[in-house]
Protein backbone atom coordinates (compact mmCIF):
# COMPACT_ATOMS: atom_id res chain seq x y z
CA UNK A 1 0.00 0.00 0.00
CA UNK A 2 1.18 3.50 -0.79
CA UNK A 3 1.54 5.26 2.62
CA UNK A 4 0.49 8.58 1.04
CA UNK A 5 -3.02 7.17 0.67
CA UNK A 6 -3.38 7.62 4.44
CA UNK A 7 -3.45 11.39 3.94
CA UNK A 8 -6.14 11.52 1.27
CA UNK A 9 -9.51 13.12 1.94
CA UNK A 10 -11.24 9.74 1.90
CA UNK A 11 -8.90 8.36 4.60
CA UNK A 12 -9.23 11.48 6.76
CA UNK A 13 -13.02 11.49 6.32
CA UNK A 14 -13.14 7.81 7.35
CA UNK A 15 -11.09 8.56 10.48
CA UNK A 16 -13.30 11.52 11.41
CA UNK A 17 -16.38 9.37 10.78
CA UNK A 18 -15.02 6.69 13.11
CA UNK A 19 -14.47 9.28 15.84
CA UNK A 20 -17.98 10.66 15.31
CA UNK A 21 -19.48 7.17 15.59
CA UNK A 22 -17.39 6.43 18.68
CA UNK A 23 -18.58 9.66 20.32
CA UNK A 24 -22.13 9.75 18.91
CA UNK A 25 -23.74 9.97 22.35
CA UNK A 26 -21.93 13.28 22.95
CA UNK A 27 -22.16 14.43 19.33
CA UNK A 28 -25.93 13.99 19.19
CA UNK A 29 -26.37 16.29 22.21
CA UNK A 30 -24.21 19.10 20.77
CA UNK A 31 -25.34 22.32 19.15
CA UNK A 32 -24.45 22.94 15.50
CA UNK A 33 -21.53 25.15 16.55
CA UNK A 34 -20.23 22.51 18.97
CA UNK A 35 -20.56 19.83 16.30
CA UNK A 36 -18.55 21.91 13.86
CA UNK A 37 -15.84 22.45 16.49
CA UNK A 38 -15.83 18.73 17.34
CA UNK A 39 -15.42 17.76 13.68
CA UNK A 40 -12.55 20.26 13.31
CA UNK A 41 -10.85 18.84 16.41
CA UNK A 42 -11.35 15.24 15.27
CA UNK A 43 -9.93 16.10 11.84
CA UNK A 44 -6.82 17.55 13.51
CA UNK A 45 -6.49 14.44 15.68
CA UNK A 46 -7.01 12.13 12.73
CA UNK A 47 -4.45 14.05 10.68
CA UNK A 48 -1.87 13.81 13.47
CA UNK A 49 -2.42 10.06 13.86
CA UNK A 50 -2.42 9.32 10.13
CA UNK A 51 0.69 11.47 9.57
CA UNK A 52 2.50 9.47 12.25
CA UNK A 53 1.37 6.16 10.71
CA UNK A 54 2.28 7.30 7.20
CA UNK A 55 5.69 8.47 8.36
CA UNK A 56 6.35 5.14 10.06
CA UNK A 57 5.19 3.06 7.10
CA UNK A 58 7.17 5.13 4.62
CA UNK A 59 10.44 5.08 6.53
CA UNK A 60 10.76 1.82 8.41
CA UNK A 61 11.22 -1.71 7.21
CA UNK A 62 11.40 -4.83 9.37
CA UNK A 63 15.21 -4.76 9.05
CA UNK A 64 15.53 -1.08 9.92
CA UNK A 65 16.10 0.12 13.47
CA UNK A 66 13.32 2.16 15.06
CA UNK A 67 13.28 5.88 14.29
CA UNK A 68 14.48 6.78 17.78
CA UNK A 69 17.73 4.87 17.16
CA UNK A 70 18.42 6.54 13.81
CA UNK A 71 17.22 10.04 14.64
CA UNK A 72 13.94 11.81 14.58
CA UNK A 73 11.54 13.16 12.06
CA UNK A 74 9.03 15.91 11.63
CA UNK A 75 6.13 15.76 9.22
CA UNK A 76 4.29 18.90 8.19
CA UNK A 77 0.96 18.67 6.37
CA UNK A 78 -0.58 21.68 4.66
CA UNK A 79 -4.29 21.30 3.97
CA UNK A 80 -6.67 23.67 2.20
CA UNK A 81 -9.20 24.98 4.69
CA UNK A 82 -11.55 27.07 2.64
CA UNK A 83 -10.99 29.47 -0.23
CA UNK A 84 -7.86 31.14 1.13
CA UNK A 85 -7.04 29.47 4.45
CA UNK A 86 -4.54 26.69 5.03
CA UNK A 87 -4.54 24.34 8.01
CA UNK A 88 -1.08 23.23 9.13
CA UNK A 89 -0.54 19.98 11.03
CA UNK A 90 2.77 18.90 12.54
CA UNK A 91 3.85 15.56 13.94
CA UNK A 92 7.18 14.90 15.64
CA UNK A 93 8.73 11.49 16.35
CA UNK A 94 10.02 11.13 18.94
CA UNK A 95 8.10 13.87 20.71
CA UNK A 96 9.86 17.17 21.31
CA UNK A 97 11.30 17.51 24.81
CA UNK A 98 10.33 20.55 26.90
CA UNK A 99 13.46 21.94 28.55
CA UNK A 100 12.14 25.24 29.83
CA UNK A 101 9.45 27.84 29.36
CA UNK A 102 8.88 28.17 25.60
CA UNK A 103 12.00 26.06 24.97
CA UNK A 104 12.18 22.59 23.47
CA UNK A 105 14.86 20.15 22.40
CA UNK A 106 14.63 17.91 19.38
CA UNK A 107 16.57 16.39 16.53
CA UNK A 108 17.97 18.60 13.75
CA UNK A 109 15.06 17.73 11.43
CA UNK A 110 12.54 18.53 14.14
CA UNK A 111 14.15 21.87 14.95
CA UNK A 112 14.14 22.88 11.28
CA UNK A 113 10.43 22.03 11.06
CA UNK A 114 9.75 23.96 14.25
CA UNK A 115 11.61 26.95 12.84
CA UNK A 116 9.49 26.80 9.67
CA UNK A 117 6.31 26.69 11.75
CA UNK A 118 7.44 29.71 13.76
CA UNK A 119 8.14 31.61 10.54
CA UNK A 120 4.67 30.72 9.25
CA UNK A 121 3.24 32.20 12.45
CA UNK A 122 5.22 35.41 11.84
CA UNK A 123 7.60 34.84 14.73
CA UNK A 124 11.18 36.04 14.21
CA UNK A 125 13.74 33.23 13.90
CA UNK A 126 15.83 32.54 16.99
CA UNK A 127 19.52 33.19 16.77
Amino acid sequence: MDPDLLLTDIALDAAVGALARRNHHHFDAMSDTERSQAVDTWRELATDVLVAVRSTLASETPEAPPATATGGRAVLVFEDAGEEDVAVHAAFHPELEEIGPEEVAGTPAQLVALSLLEQLNGEPPEE
